[in-house]
């Protein structure tokens, strides 16, 4: 509790001086209402391996997990904004958008093994407001999605369709309250209080979150202490006008059992016409002492590692995007099957998807 009040002290004693630079007299701007969001559906099929029945399997990551013809999610943003304050309404529907919001379904309060309070909250991915103290200066409360990490919930945010075991791994929402101070041009600032990582309706354990970020020129150097420790560091570049480089590096530790992961990829993509883009993902990712569970299979020690390839097409007619993937998962431990029901360290599977964006 201690920190609890040191940080609100700071954040009004911040709040306090920003305010001090607003002109006395300013024209009320008029607020500006939108709808957006995004539509995305697939069809998957492992390569070599079942796909269907009792023995169907995917990588353990999030998303695009289901074999045959499927659904991702439905999204749509609503957004009240003014020049000072506003607010974020952002909702899913689908297979996407629950596993998005995994931590709004856990509310057992009377203990049955059963959520009490699922209900509609169960299609919030976002739900925030906020104040633009100053030009520089901007406080978010509500729920909001991680600052962590290259990749996002929506399929539109990304260039490969399935997920990283980074990033599945990883928080996908907060709630809480942040501070982001734009120092300059090139630098930024963001500090946060928020409750456990995915706890986003409430807070049921009484514990905290701390988060901060430093970011410079698109590099972001990020930050979680609480229950667990995270640091995450994401960065891009144009080499040239055609080709782009993205990397992601994080690490990842339970502070009560010491479990862990860590992880890097990189995200190479090469523009070879005006509406056709195609990349790759190569990602290493290891746990230890059990880990988080993502890779399934474990030596004596609890440790595993996987390697994951991605290859990925993008091509765009008009607002909707056409999404070819080719996918090889390698685990150090042989936690897939093959058509012969044998097990084997690797799974190779193929996708198409399409998605549209409004």
């Amino acid at each position: 509790m201690k920190n609890l009040f040191t940080l609100a002290m700071l954040f009004s004693v911040f709040i306090t001086y920003a305010q001090d630079s607003i002109p006395a007299s300013e024209e009320a701007p008029k607020k500006k209402f939108t709808f957006s969001g995004s539509v995305d559906a697939y069809y998957k099929t492992n390569i070599g391996a079942p796909n269907g029945g009792e023995f169907s399997q995917t990588p353990n990551t999030s998303f695009a997990n289901g074999n045959g013809f499927a659904i991702g999610m439905a999204n749509a943003i609503i957004s009240y904004e003014g020049k000072k304050v506003g607010a974020v309404a952002d909702l899913v529907f689908g297979p996407r958008g629950t596993d998005a919001v995994f931590g709004s379904l856990q509310w057992d309060i009377d203990g049955d093994g059963a959520p009490d309070l699922g209900n509609s909250s169960q299609v919030v991915n976002q739900l925030y407001v906020y104040w633009n103290v100053s030009d520089k200066v901007t406080l978010t409360f509500g729920n909001f999605n991680t600052f962590l990490g290259y990749e996002v919930i929506s399929p539109t945010g990304n260039f490969n369709y399935s997920t990283s075991y980074m990033f599945s791994y990883g928080p996908f929402s907060h709630t809480g309250l942040k501070l982001d101070y734009a120092i300059n041009d090139d630098w930024s600032l963001m500090g946060a209080i928020m409750n456990d990582n995915d706890l986003t309706n409430f807070n049921p354990t009484n514990n905290y979150t701390f988060g901060a970020q430093v970011g410079y020129k698109g590099t972001y150097l990020n930050f979680l202490y609480g229950p667990q420790f995270q640091v995450d560091l994401t960065t891009g570049f144009d080499i040239s006008d055609s080709f782009f480089l993205g990397l992601n590096s994080t690490y990842y530790v339970d502070n009560d059992t010491d479990a862990s992961f860590y992880g890097v990829a990189i995200y190479p993509q090469l523009q070879t016409s005006e509406s056709f883009v195609l990349g790759f993902r190569a990602e290493y990712f290891g746990e230890g002492k059990g880990g988080v569970g993502a890779i399934g299979g474990y030596d004596d020690n609890g440790d595993a590692n996987a390697f994951e390839f991605t290859l990925t097409g993008n091509y765009a007619i008009g607002d909707l995007m056409i999404i070819p993937e080719f996918r090889i998962d390698t685990t150090s431990e042989d936690t897939f099957l093959n058509d012969d029901l044998d097990p084997t360290g690797s799974l190779a599977s193929f996708l198409v998807a399409a998605v549209y964006k409004f």
